[in-house]
């Protein structure tokens, strides 16, 4: 289906500043258009979008999806209890197919608070995929790796990421990316494997870094490096490599994640919620690094919802800073837009509304209670939404929910299916 949508607003960007400007939009064949291009065909519905803001679909840049079932299960309690005695015996009891409603329960929250695609790190073959697909949501999924060597006790899980790309890989929504877990629990040489396969496959990298002290403590203790440096050595450093967390910080860690040209994703409330801390977002854009939001999983959350997330890292990133000017709103929402685009290699056709670029849309009803009046509606976003406000959200060009019903995912079954996990496999 082609559509006319009129009488709403629409967030533009911009080289310096984000602005909002009335304008009517036409999506043909899953691209937007601010006239319909020559040679377009089909019938055109007509959408009115007024008292509405559509702005770009939100990206996640680092994701748990399947961990929904873990809301709020292991909150208030120290990090090894949190993963040791909670997380990971549910991890290793769950099956298969449990992970496919649990992941499908992530993308209906997704939808619901704006995030049309999500950068996905997961411990289940396929169904991370399988889920995005029913969903119709973009997605870029990437099986966590593990081990000493690629080639030897990491190779089973290293297969069942080709496996699931092979599989999934023809959807059109769906890339697929190399993610080895962690330092602790990824050697140096599987790292530098793993860059090996990723330059050979054009694959993008997603790791996890230096998120807590023991885990830097650790590997200087181990290697006489901090994780960033263990990576450089690796040669898993790039732009095409996207680095979650980078709190803790040390040395010259910035400034070799600036020389590889790097993304980092950091993940506010996840990181506040453990006991870690914040990332030095300062310090990180002030050498010239790409910043990107993220939520981590709901276990260490406990929401994918990025307009909450937005909230709390320039709120948070303030008071710090002692500053009011520092992160402004359109700092922001660049976090969760254009710049995890770029982190992705697609910039110009997500992240932004223009000529030919991919229609995933957000409409966001500007006569909410929380954005009234509407005096400036790009801060509004970042300091007032709260993920309710969004109405309709489109992605490819199809609407996926259409005001506040979902079109692509049985809401009640999937409830259905995740209290019975949860009453199966969750014990307080």
């Amino acid at each position: 289906m082609n559509y006319k949508i009129r009488n709403g607003k629409v967030l533009k960007s911009g080289a310096e500043k984000l602005s909002v400007v009335p304008e009517d939009l036409y999506v043909i064949e899953g691209k937007v258009y601010e006239h319909v291009p020559e040679g377009a065909e089909g019938a055109i519905e007509e959408v009115d979008a007024g008292g509405h803001l559509i702005m770009p679909g939100l990206i996640n840049l680092h994701t748990h999806a399947y961990m929904t079932l873990l809301r709020n299960y292991a909150d208030d309690v120290d990090f090894d209890e949190w993963l040791f005695r909670r997380v990971m015996p549910v991890e290793d009891s769950l099956p298969q197919e449990g992970a496919y409603w649990t992941t499908l329960l992530a993308c209906m929250e997704m939808i619901r608070t704006g995030t049309t695609c999500f950068n996905d790190m997961h411990m289940f073959k396929g169904q991370s995929a399988k889920a995005a697909a029913q969903a119709g949501m973009r997605a870029f999924i990437g099986r966590g790796l593990v081990g000493e060597d690629l080639y030897g006790d990491g190779l089973s899980r290293f297969r069942d990421a080709l496996e699931e790309q092979e599989e999934w890989g023809g959807n059109g929504l769906l890339e697929f990316v190399l993610a080895p877990h962690a330092v602790y629990s990824c050697s140096p040489k599987l790292y530098g494997q793993v860059a090996e396969e990723a330059a050979k496959r054009h694959m993008l990298k997603h790791t996890h870094v230096s998120e807590s002290d023991n885990e830097v403590r650790n590997c200087l203790g181990q290697y006489g490096k901090t994780p960033v440096e263990l990576l450089r050595d690796a040669g898993f450093l790039d732009d095409r490599t996207i680095l979650a967390h980078c709190v803790k910080m040390q040395g010259d860690d910035i400034q070799i994640i600036a020389d590889a040209a790097c993304s980092v994703v950091t993940n506010p409330a996840s990181n506040a919620k453990l006991g870690n801390g914040f990332a030095p977002l300062s310090s990180l854009s002030a050498s010239g690094v790409r910043l990107t939001l993220g939520t981590d999983g709901t276990s260490s959350n406990n929401t994918l919802n990025l307009f909450r997330e937005m909230n709390l890292v320039s709120l948070i990133h303030k008071g710090i800073a002692g500053d009011s000017t520092a992160l402004p709103s359109d700092s922001v929402i660049r976090m969760v837009t254009e710049n995890p685009a770029a982190a992705v290699g697609m910039q110009g056709r997500l992240g932004v509304i223009s000529d030919g670029a991919n229609a995933d849309l957000v409409f966001i009803d500007l006569n909410e209670p929380s954005l009234f009046p509407n005096n400036n509606i790009v801060s509004s976003l970042c300091y007032s939404a709260n993920g309710s406000e969004v109405d309709s959200v489109m992605i490819d060009g199809k609407f996926v929910m259409r005001r506040r019903q979902f079109l692509t995912i049985d809401a009640e079954r999937v409830r259905y299916e995740v209290r019975s996990l949860a009453d199966r496999y969750l014990s307080l």
